[in-house]
C-alpha cells in the first residue's frame, strides 16, 4: 500500500473511534481479495474493508441497528468510493 490509499484504513478507524467509542476495533482492508469485482478499482486497495468493532453503544441495539451505526458513521467515506464493508459487531 502506498500514499493516501494505505492511510484509508486508519481514517475509517479513527471515524469510527471519535463516532462510536469502541471497545475493540479493527479495519482491514480486503480489497486485493476483491480484485476483478464490482467496486474493485484495479489498484487492490481501498474499496472493500471487513470492520470488527465492539462498542458500548450497542448495548440493547438489534444487529440491524448496530450495523446502521456503523454505516452511518462510514458514510462519507462510501459517499467518496468505499465499495463494500462488511460488518462484525461483538
Amino acid at each position: 500500500m502506498s500514499g493516501d490509499l494505505s492511510q484509508l484504513a486508519e481514517h475509517m478507524a479513527q471515524q469510527l473511534r471519535n463516532t462510536l467509542a469502541p471497545t475493540m476495533l479493527d479495519v482491514i482492508d480486503e480489497s486485493g481479495a476483491h480484485a476483478g469485482h464490482a467496486g474493485a478499482n484495479g489498484t487492490g486497495f481501498g474499496t472493500h474493508f471487513r470492520v470488527r468493532i465492539a462498542s458500548p453503544l450497542f448495548e440493547g441495539k438489534t444487529r440491524v441497528a448496530r450495523h446502521r451505526l456503523v454505516y452511518d458513521a462510514l458514510q462519507d467515506f462510501i459517499a467518496q468510493g468505499v465499495h463494500a464493508i462488511a460488518i462484525e459487531t461483538l
